[in-house]
């Protein structure tokens, strides 16, 4: 009976408090929908940004303030160089180097040119050293075909020099100065018309000359250790060679000298000549004396054994007398 009114009691107490409670609970869900913002109502058209209003939506006054980046920084410290490493020339000057090119234009080296014999001279014409002109192995210098008008610096160590087939019309008494060295000369083909009287004379160790197809019509004194000249095709003249110009040449053994204008047999002759060739010249008549001696019977030359008269002006057989001392008779005409 107890049990049952107390069951009775606690069922009315909750159908009694049952309203109350639901009723708090939508109480609380209608705040909290009216807590949570709306987009539906939301302006987005006036707060469109571009870069007219950047400056005035977004406020950077204060962006610095927000983030100090003195802190974040490393600190850079400034040094001396470090020494620079061997092998490195140390500067002249404590002065600091620009870092900008200059903008003024730099002046050109006033530098004077190598002048006299060197390698490293330069060239009238060219304008260029001889050794970019010219090849160098060892004592020899050739400067075939290189367009040379004048006989360019020559090392002092020349032995050997060769420049055929130039434009060089003259020899000046100074191009070989100092070259005791040289024994050699060869200038063939050129247009050499004139040579001064010392150009070759003081070289004292020249003993080969070769002068072919040039424009000489004399020919230059020569010096005493000369062996072999070589003044083919050119247009020496008799009388543009001096008077006893071969007789104290006692090392002379060649002499060519064939197709040019002589008019007669350049005399006297070195003893030691073994070849002499006069061919293609204006010899009409030959002196006597010309290889022999005509008081000396018994006098025999027998060096000379190569002569050439061929394609001259002249009856060998109107001569016999000159040739009595000698090994072969001359190559000519015998009518």
């Amino acid at each position: 009976m107890q049990t049952a009114a107390l069951m009775s009691a606690i069922s009315a107490l909750t159908f009694a408090l049952a309203p109350a409670a639901l009723s708090k609970e939508n109480e609380k869900k209608k705040k909290l929908k009216t807590d949570i913002p709306s987009y539906d109502n939301l302006d987005l058209d006036s707060d469109d940004i571009s870069l007219d209003n950047y400056g005035e939506i977004i406020d950077l006054s204060n962006y610095e303030d927000i983030y100090d980046y003195e802190d974040m920084a490393s600190k850079i410290e400034v040094d001396t160089l470090p020494p620079p490493t061997r092998g490195f020339p140390q500067p002249l000057s404590s002065a600091t180097v620009p870092t900008e090119a200059p903008t003024s234009k730099p002046t050109s080296s006033t530098a004077p040119r190598i002048k006299g014999p060197g390698l490293f001279g330069s060239i009238t014409n060219q304008g260029l050293p001889t050794c970019l002109v010219c090849v160098w192995i060892r004592t020899s210098v050739y400067c075939d075909d290189s367009d040379l008008e004048h006989i360019p610096p020559l090392p002092l160590e020349t032995v050997y020099f060769y420049a055929r087939f130039n434009h060089i019309n003259r020899i000046q008494a100074n191009d070989f100065t100092g070259l005791t060295k040289l024994k050699r000369i060869d200038l063939t083909n050129n247009f050499i018309s004139w040579v001064d009287e010392d150009s070759f004379r003081l070289l004292p160790s020249l003993q080969e000359l070769t002068l072919p197809e040039n424009k000489l019509t004399s020919l230059p004194e020569l010096p005493s250790g000369i062996i072999q000249l070589d003044a083919r095709f050119n247009m020496i003249q008799s009388s543009g060679i001096r008077p006893e110009a071969f007789q104290d040449l006692k090392k002379l053994q060649f002499l060519y000298l064939a197709d040019n204008k002589l008019d007669y047999i350049p005399v006297p002759l070195p003893e030691g000549l073994r070849s002499l060739h006069l061919q293609n010249n204006n010899i009409q008549t030959m002196h006597e004396d010309a290889f022999c001696n005509s008081r000396d019977r018994s006098y025999i030359r027998q060096a000379l054994e190569d002569i050439r008269l061929d394609g001259n002006p002249i009856n060998l057989s109107l001569f016999p007398d000159a040739y009595f001392c000698l090994p072969r008779l001359p190559t000519g005409h015998f009518y």
